[in-house]
């Protein structure tokens, strides 16, 4: 039992690495990455493709998991250049200003990634952010409808 116990340690030592210190958030990147995330959003309400494509990364992908009424699901998923072109399109310029909801969250930023939650007047995404070239813009989203009001 003993000579299990000391294996194990042995084991989980050697994958235990020196963790590198949790890296010191700017005030100036956390403000680009909300930022970021406002160009997304307002963006898409204004239909402002040119915005929106300046928040995404090129290989962006938005994906969301549908389950219909017999409990089976897909995956749907958006490239960039589709969401700049539904944004083109009108996007969300249907939506009232005063019923515009963009709340930003940064969750978490390490490095050159964060992790952002957006509430939006329809859905919620969670956006995963990155600094690419020195910018920081949107990588992947995953995101969820919110149920509709009656």
């Amino acid at each position: 039992m003993i000579r299990s116990i000391l294996f194990v340690a042995v084991i989980l030592s050697a994958f235990a690495t020196d963790a590198p210190a949790q890296t010191s958030v700017s005030d100036a990147d956390k403000a680009a990455i909300t930022q970021t995330a406002l160009d997304y959003l307002e963006g898409w309400y204004a239909g402002d493709a040119e915005r929106m494509e300046k928040a995404l990364h090129p290989e962006l992908a938005k994906r969301i998991m549908r389950t219909n009424p017999q409990g089976q699901s897909r995956l749907d998923q958006m490239s960039a250049m589709t969401l700049v072109q539904f944004t083109r399109g009108g996007g969300g310029k249907n939506t009232p200003k005063d019923k515009q909801q963009k709340d930003i969250t940064i969750l978490d930023v390490f490095g050159n990634a964060a992790t952002v939650k957006a509430v939006a007047t329809d859905w919620i995404d969670y956006l995963h952010i990155a600094k690419s070239n020195g910018r920081w813009v949107i990588v992947n989203v995953l995101w969820e409808l919110k149920p509709k009001k009656e």
